[in-house]
């Protein structure tokens, strides 16, 4: 059975609701990309992150889950996890991937690990959100 903070994150995303989720966020939440080796850190940023990321899917879509526990990448504790599966398309490239949410005691999100294929799509994908955190003055210009 799908965690509640699942179940909700998803329905927002879904939405494409960025103001909803801040709640679903802890405030020391890390975001590890398929495109990027250290995660992003905070709340702030990985709300940020999620700006870009709603305004770069075309045709975003949950199309399963799976429930149960797993170790953090940040503590190495074991915590309740979901793993939502998603198609969506960045720039003609269809995606297939997987978000990784893990919660904390109070059921916010704390963790959360994306991994998409092909790799032809991580590197368009890397592009776009790169671009959108540029234009969003979330990460500097490349010189």
């Amino acid at each position: 059975m799908t965690h509640p903070t699942a179940a909700r994150f998803r329905a927002v995303v879904e939405q494409r609701d960025l103001d909803a989720l801040e709640e679903l966020f802890t405030p020391d939440v890390r975001f590890y990309s398929p495109v990027k080796f250290t995660p992003f850190e905070g709340r702030p940023m990985v709300l940020g992150l999620f700006g870009v990321l709603l305004r770069t899917f075309e045709d975003f879509r949950y199309v399963g889950a799976y429930s149960g526990e797993a170790r953090t990448s940040s503590d190495g504790g074991e915590a309740e996890s979901d793993v939502l599966l998603f198609r969506t398309t960045v720039n003609g490239k269809e995606i297939h991937g997987i978000d990784l949410l893990h919660f904390d005691e109070e059921g916010r999100i704390k963790e959360f690990t994306v991994m998409v294929r092909p790799q032809s799509a991580v590197q368009t994908l890397g592009q776009a959100v790169h671009e959108g955190l540029v234009a969003d003055g979330l990460v500097p210009a490349p010189h």
